[in-house]
């Protein structure tokens, strides 16, 4: 075993400990790095400041869908990941055909206003009901994806963390919405890139800090009433 695969492993054992540390090492594969985050803005201040200092809708709209192109070219020759490359440029190619539909700038960023409003109202409905979705975290760790429901202090968790997703997603439509009914292009486009990723990871960092204030057992309380009478609680129980 290299010492790569020993150090995955280990982490891999650490996460099934705790509630906590299962969302934390998931979180960490979300973030996608400094590039992911430069990644995804790049499509975005092309196409802003190309519709601000020419205001052709066509050329604004080529220029953000070829930034995203360039950015997968370089990304396949390097042979690393394109999984935030190829989210950006779903998102822009999106962008650009309600833009190009309509022949309207302030089109462009309507789908991520809709995008982040029924995103938002999915996770307010899953902790209404009590499945909230970070819960489907702890299940692709434990291999089970409903079991963390038996555990009334695990649901308790994973709907804070839900919220702390749903805040950002609240905050996007909130602001960017009165901006594009106004047709403001150019602040749609700062609000579109303050919001995204540097928000995204102000909120994961709140998450984070909660998830480094408790130690939540990944078994239910039914399971660990099952455990052999000599097993040794595990740290934290």
């Amino acid at each position: 075993m290299t010492e790569a695969d020993a150090f995955a492993k280990s982490t891999d054992e650490q996460a099934r400990q705790t509630v906590e540390a299962a969302v934390r090492t998931q979180l960490s594969k979300a973030l996608g790095g400094v590039r992911g985050t430069v990644e995804s803005a790049v499509p975005t201040i092309a196409f802003t400041l190309s519709w601000l200092i020419t205001h052709d809708l066509r050329l604004s709209v080529g220029l953000g869908v070829g930034s995203a192109v360039l950015l997968l070219v370089v990304r396949l020759a390097q042979r690393s990941t394109v999984q935030f490359v190829l989210n950006s440029l779903f998102g822009i190619g999106i962008a650009a055909f309600f833009a190009l539909r309509t022949g309207k700038a302030e089109d462009a960023f309507l789908p991520g206003i809709l995008y982040n409003a029924g995103y938002a109202a999915a996770m307010i409905f899953s902790i209404a009901v009590r499945w909230p979705v970070v819960g489907f975290i702890i299940g692709s760790v434990t291999g089970d994806p409903t079991a963390w429901r038996e555990n009334p202090a695990v649901v308790r968790l994973c709907s804070r963390l839900t919220w702390l997703l749903v805040l950002p997603c609240l905050l996007r439509v909130v602001v960017q919405y009165p901006l594009y009914l106004a047709g403001m292009v150019g602040w749609l486009g700062t609000a579109k890139i303050a919001l995204g990723w540097p928000l995204q990871v102000a909120s994961f960092g709140a998450m984070v800090w909660v998830l480094a204030r408790g130690r939540t057992p990944l078994e239910s309380p039914a399971a660990a009433g099952n455990a052999e009478p000599g097993a040794r609680p595990a740290p934290g129980e």
